[in-house]
């Protein structure tokens, strides 16, 4: 076997197909877009390159035929709270049924890492946020949401076989949103619905920059230093909120404020691969349209949940039973869709998973983990801190 470091437009090309090669036959794949994969490798897009670096490389075997793939990444801004020692990633893991070929592939990102002062490897990872390319699929062997990792059930068998212990549990949930939420929270909601100072709205395209400048309040007061998230700048947010614009349900994306302040986002997309899988991982001009033609012919009653958050000024207060049944009467109406999936929350956020299991009739839909490998053996790799 050979492992080869893709440096060239043919092997970038080449790293792309393994993945397709090795699902070729499963009929829950959905291939990525390439251009989401290649932008986390592209310096100028890619702005966890200005704290750290990437490589990757594939598996090739005595054929030449392509086996496996790999990335392995150090950014100073990965930190967990409570890590002793630097921590690298690992990432875009693909590989046969094979346990020397996998160790092999392992052993390359593990010699990379600690050359550059690791003493330990995270993965499957994404060499940048957390809301896509993290985690391994071990429950739930179901088609992917966008962006979201799929692999073959052996995969576990490979990670443990090396050496890995899970560093956190990642769950997500279904619901469906035709039905009633529960009691508990349409009695929150009504307590709070009696002040006026309170106001649940799904936001207006014409005023995306207004709510990105929201989403960044709420998003640093909420998120920013726990797991290693960093706060978010508002020109960020900007660029993300227009990236959406042309896959955005205005109805799905909603704001809470107290006062005129944002408190509180519940933010959901189409999910997207509903429409993505007819395009095979292209997304040049002819099938940016084929996409619009596909987005107008083909209803999707799926949809997504991408992120909830309250300020902890409000916490505990209902505010998110307000602004999830505030969200139903508008989303029911439109009688647009049957199937809502939150994407995955860590077993160490107890509190967004009591918020998701009492949404209703929720059920776990899949659950993926996140692998810890410590370097020096004799040092066991701890869990992921609760929040």
């Amino acid at each position: 076997m050979q492992i080869v470091e893709v440096n060239t437009p043919q092997l970038r090309t080449a790293f792309l197909e393994v993945n397709a090669l090795l699902y070729a036959e499963d009929l829950n794949y959905i291939r990525p877009l390439d251009k989401d994969v290649e932008e986390v490798f592209d310096t100028q897009k890619n702005k966890a390159f200005r704290f750290g670096e990437a490589i990757r490389w594939i598996l090739l075997d005595e054929q030449g035929q392509k086996i496996g793939r790999i990335a392995a990444f150090v950014n100073s801004r990965y930190r967990t709270k409570g890590d002793q020692y630097p921590v690298g990633g690992i990432g875009f893991f693909d590989c046969i049924d094979d346990h020397q070929a996998a160790h092999l592939l392992f052993d390359t990102a593990k010699a990379w890492l600690q050359e550059r002062g690791m003493e330990g490897m995270d993965g499957p990872i994404n060499f940048g946020e957390r809301d896509r390319w993290w985690g391994l699929i071990v429950e739930g062997f179901q088609p992917p949401l966008y962006c979201m990792n799929y692999n073959k059930p052996y995969y576990r068998k490979l990670f443990e076989q090396y050496g890995f212990t899970p560093f956190f549990e990642q769950i997500c949930f279904g619901l469906d949103p035709t039905k009633e939420i529960n009691q508990k929270l349409l009695d929150r909601h009504a307590h709070i619905k009696k002040d006026p100072a309170y106001r649940a709205i799904h936001i207006n395209k014409n005023q995306l920059e207004k709510f990105a400048k929201d989403f960044t309040y709420i998003y640093n007061k909420a998120w920013a230093g726990h797991g290693g998230l960093k706060e978010m700048r508002e020109e960020v947010a900007i660029a993300l909120f227009k990236r959406m614009k042309p896959v955005m349900d205005e109805k799905i994306v909603w704001f809470t404020y107290y006062q005129e302040e944002p408190i509180g986002f519940f933010v959901n997309i189409p999910d997207l691969n509903q429409w993505f899988k007819f395009l095979n991982g292209k997304f040049d001009w002819w099938h940016k349209l084929k996409f619009l033609y596909i987005k107008y012919t083909r209803p999707n009653p799926r949809f997504t949940g991408i992120i909830f958050g309250v300020i902890p000024a409000f916490q505990g207060k209902g505010v998110d039973a307000f602004m999830i049944n505030e969200a139903k009467f508008v989303i029911q109406a439109l009688k647009r869709y049957n199937y809502y999936e939150l994407q995955w929350i860590g077993d160490f956020n107890p509190k967004m998973l009591n918020v998701a299991q009492g949404l209703g009739d929720t059920y776990p839909t899949r659950k993926l983990i996140t692998w810890r490998y410590s370097f020096d053996r004799s040092r066991p790799a701890e869990k992921h801190p609760i929040l």
